[in-house]
């Protein structure tokens, strides 16, 4: 059975060596990588861990389970407006499984060449399956969208559609059926979410607050409303959602999913109703897929509300404990 090293070298080291990356002086296979960042530019640093079981189903494809946790770190850094650098890799494993690595780096790496962005180092060990990766990117100093710059008057927005990554999960857990086009659509929605890095450099110049949607809509504007000391209105009929979420004929549960089941990875952000103008334009250029759903308002909570009268939630999002 291979050892640590070998199979570093033989799934990771000689992959990222066949693509040299900008700003990599010293990539996998010593202590520590040596970087330069981009001149003028600063860094943005992520990191997220997927347990097999919670974050990704522990006998789902090893190729689609590389997928979905690259481009879920890339998320982080499409929220933050940075274009992406680097990335390191743990990975925790039950067994050295030569075809599961195999299949594990080619998904891995095909990613990587999609989005641009370099595995520079990182671990492997023993134990259950756990991927942990760190993401790093660059974004010009005072342009990167945080979380407390609402304020009161500006619009919430969000793009594509929301919900998704709920009715997939559910749908993998067999809890609910779909026909052919929605399975296919749905599958991708959860395996290969879309890191919306594109949107977030057409938005990062107008947004005054932006995150991405991991832990359920209603949830993750909290936190804006939490970093900017502000309160937030979302409109129930208004949240965009996919036909797949529509041929369910369920509009509470369709809705419960947008707005508190998450893993959809989109970008909810805000925008001065003075730039309104310049959002409303990308949009009606198609350059940009974006709903205004709601308002940042006085107060401290995120409500709903549907055709104006109070929506209630069984629960607000995911809870990591």
């Amino acid at each position: 059975m291979p050892g640590e090293f070998q199979l570093i070298q033989q799934f990771f080291q000689r992959e990222q060596a066949e693509q040299p990356a900008e700003g990599v002086l010293l990539g996998i296979g010593d202590d520590c990588a040596l970087l330069q960042i981009p001149e003028g530019k600063q860094l943005a640093v992520s990191v997220d861990t997927l347990v097999a079981g919670i974050h990704f189903p522990a006998d789902a494809d090893a190729e689609l389970i590389a997928e979905r946790a690259l481009r879920t770190n890339l998320s982080d850094l499409a929220a933050m407006g940075a274009d992406p650098l680097w990335f390191t890799l743990a990975l925790t494993l039950p067994e050295a499984n030569e075809d599961w690595l195999r299949s594990f780096s080619r998904g891995l790496f095909a990613c990587a060449r999609e989005y641009k962005i370099a595995l520079i180092g990182g671990d492997t060990t023993s134990g259950p399956l756990t991927i942990t990766i760190q993401v790093m990117g660059a974004v010009t100093p005072g342009t990167a969208m945080r979380r407390d710059g609402a304020n009161i008057g500006d619009f919430v927005l969000v793009t594509n559609n929301v919900g998704d990554g709920a009715a997939a999960l559910a749908m993998i857990q067999a809890r609910i059926n779909c026909d052919e086009t929605s399975t296919t659509y749905l599958q991708e929605r959860f395996y290969r979410p879309t890191p919306r890095l594109y949107e977030s450099t057409l938005i990062r110049e107008f947004a005054s607050a932006a995150l991405d949607i991991s832990d359920g809509l209603v949830a993750d504007l909290q936190h804006i409303c939490d970093a900017s000391d502000v309160g937030a209105i979302i409109d129930v009929e208004n949240l965009p959602l996919s036909p797949a979420l529509q041929t369910l004929n369920n509009q509470a549960q369709a809705w419960e999913w947008a707005l508190s089941g998450g893993d959809d990875y989109e970008l909810c952000f805000t925008v001065a109703p003075e730039k309104m103008a310049n959002i409303a334009m990308l949009i009606a250029q198609g350059k940009l897929n974006a709903t205004v759903i709601g308002e940042i308002i006085p107060g401290d909570k995120v409500i709903c509300e549907c055709e104006g009268e109070p929506y209630e939630l069984t629960r607000t999002g995911y809870q990591h404990f």
